[in-house]
């Protein structure tokens, strides 16, 4: 092993990490939002330290919980809303009567940031948006995240989901093949955009308070953020007078880089520059200086058919040009670099047991993130949020039950707790001590 590769092993080794500080410790961050774009935003954030309160309506919470693939429900919880709500405190407030409002207020006035993904202008008709927090809280940075933005015309009456904002921000129109309809991303690309920009953005706005004392308000559009991602897309629409082609697998420009059925499934093969192109070329000629051919999608697709996965990787890494096989989920569930390196990481949680989850990404070598524990069912630090943070005593608590203020999980699958597990936490109410 090379000095500089022992050196970052030894830096980003995943043992040391629960040692090293957080980047975000010490910011807290209040979510009230729904499925995606907002709690992915507030996830990203808790990974690097930040403490998350995740506010979601009494009983049946977060609208993400029921959306399970196949109908699919791990111990009492969707595997959709488990890696969007890893390192959060949830909490039951019905900030639409005057006593959540009031305590989501106060939540606010402690905090630094608060993110929500509402339609535009719901939280300020409920009372609760930029204008009445930063009344009692100047310091805050509050995130609005929405489909179209807070203003335009768009932004009323108009509702955006994943695939709404594929289609609006462009990306659907050069997905697919040329003589096909537009294809929508497997994923939900445009909410994990938006939800990486919003974050970025906070990360900024955060900075700028260490220089002026001051929050501020952040307008953050999901498809607007999808746009940002389209590359050459529209400057090109705009010099050339006509929109750029869908071109299916292939990569117009760095032909004829794109996927190839192989003999075992499918591999992506590339050729970046010159000597990659050059490297390639002999590959497909069986000749050490080419046979003068032009390197067409073709050729490289009948190259190919004929190997394993396996034996194109092999090839490309003696000859010099790129190749990788198309893998899956199970695939990366199971590889040990990803595994050695935390992208896939192994978490004893204290309610769920062993579970494996997406690890954080980005590796910080002096204040890494992590994950501690994954997300948790409706309610269920609602002692810790509102004795330990806001100070309420157990009469005041049970009061705020009566009403429907507050209030824990109802039965069902993905809102409740696994079987043996349905009482509520124990806790000492005015302590935060509930569990994670």
């Amino acid at each position: 092993m090379s000095d500089f590769r022992a050196f970052a092993e030894a830096a980003f080794s995943l043992p040391g990490i629960s040692e090293k500080p957080e980047a975000l410790s010490g910011i807290r961050v209040i979510e009230l939002a729904t499925r995606i774009f907002g709690p992915a935003t507030t996830d990203y954030l808790g990974e690097f330290g930040a403490e998350v309160v995740k506010v979601e309506l009494p009983l049946r919470g977060d609208l993400m919980r029921y959306v399970a693939p196949q109908g699919f429900f791990w111990k009492e919880a969707s595997p959709a809303f488990l890696p969007l709500n890893r390192n959060k405190r949830h909490v039951t407030i019905d900030v639409r009567l005057p006593e959540g409002k009031e305590l989501f207020t106060r939540l606010a006035e402690t905090s630094d940031v608060v993110v929500e993904n509402l339609r535009a202008g719901t939280m300020d008709e409920w009372g609760i948006g930029y204008r009445q927090l930063a009344v009692r809280n100047p310091r805050l940075v509050y995130a609005a995240n929405s489909g179209f933005g807070q203003w335009g015309p768009y932004s009323r009456g108009r509702a955006s989901y994943d695939a709404t904002a594929q289609a609006v921000s462009g990306f659907s129109a050069i997905t697919g093949f040329p003589d096909q309809p537009p294809i929508k991303a497997g994923f939900w690309v445009g909410d994990y955009t938006g939800a990486l920009f919003s974050a970025i953005s906070i990360l900024a706005a955060l900075f700028a308070r260490r220089r002026t004392g001051e929050g501020q308000m952040i307008d953050i559009s999901q498809a607007e953020a999808m746009i940002r991602t389209l590359d050459w897309t529209w400057p090109y629409a705009g010099i050339a007078g006509r929109d750029r082609r869908r071109e299916g697998n292939r990569d117009v420009m760095l032909p004829p880089s794109g996927i190839y059925r192989c003999a075992d499934g499918f591999t992506a093969i590339s050729a970046r520059d010159g000597e990659e192109r050059a490297a390639l070329a002999r590959v497909l000629s069986g000749g050490p200086d080419g046979d003068g051919k032009a390197l067409t999608p073709d050729r490289v697709a009948a190259f190919a058919a004929a190997r394993t996965r396996e034996e194109i990787l092999r090839i490309s890494e003696e000859a010099g040009f790129s190749a990788a096989p198309v893998v899956g989920g199970r695939d990366q569930y199971h590889d040990p670099h990803l595994r050695a390196r935390g992208t896939v990481w192994e978490l004893d949680d204290p309610l769920y047991g062993r579970i494996d989850e997406f690890g954080p990404c980005p590796k910080l070598s002096e204040s890494p993130g992590r994950i501690k524990w994954t997300a948790k069912p409706v309610g269920y630090h609602n002692e810790q949020v509102l004795g330990g943070m806001l100070g309420l005593s157990p009469e005041e608590m049970e009061e705020l039950s009566r009403k429907k203020v507050i209030g824990t999980w109802a039965d069902v699958p993905g809102a409740r707790p696994p079987g043996p597990e349905r009482e509520k936490p124990a806790a000492k109410p005015g302590t935060g001590t509930a569990p994670r």
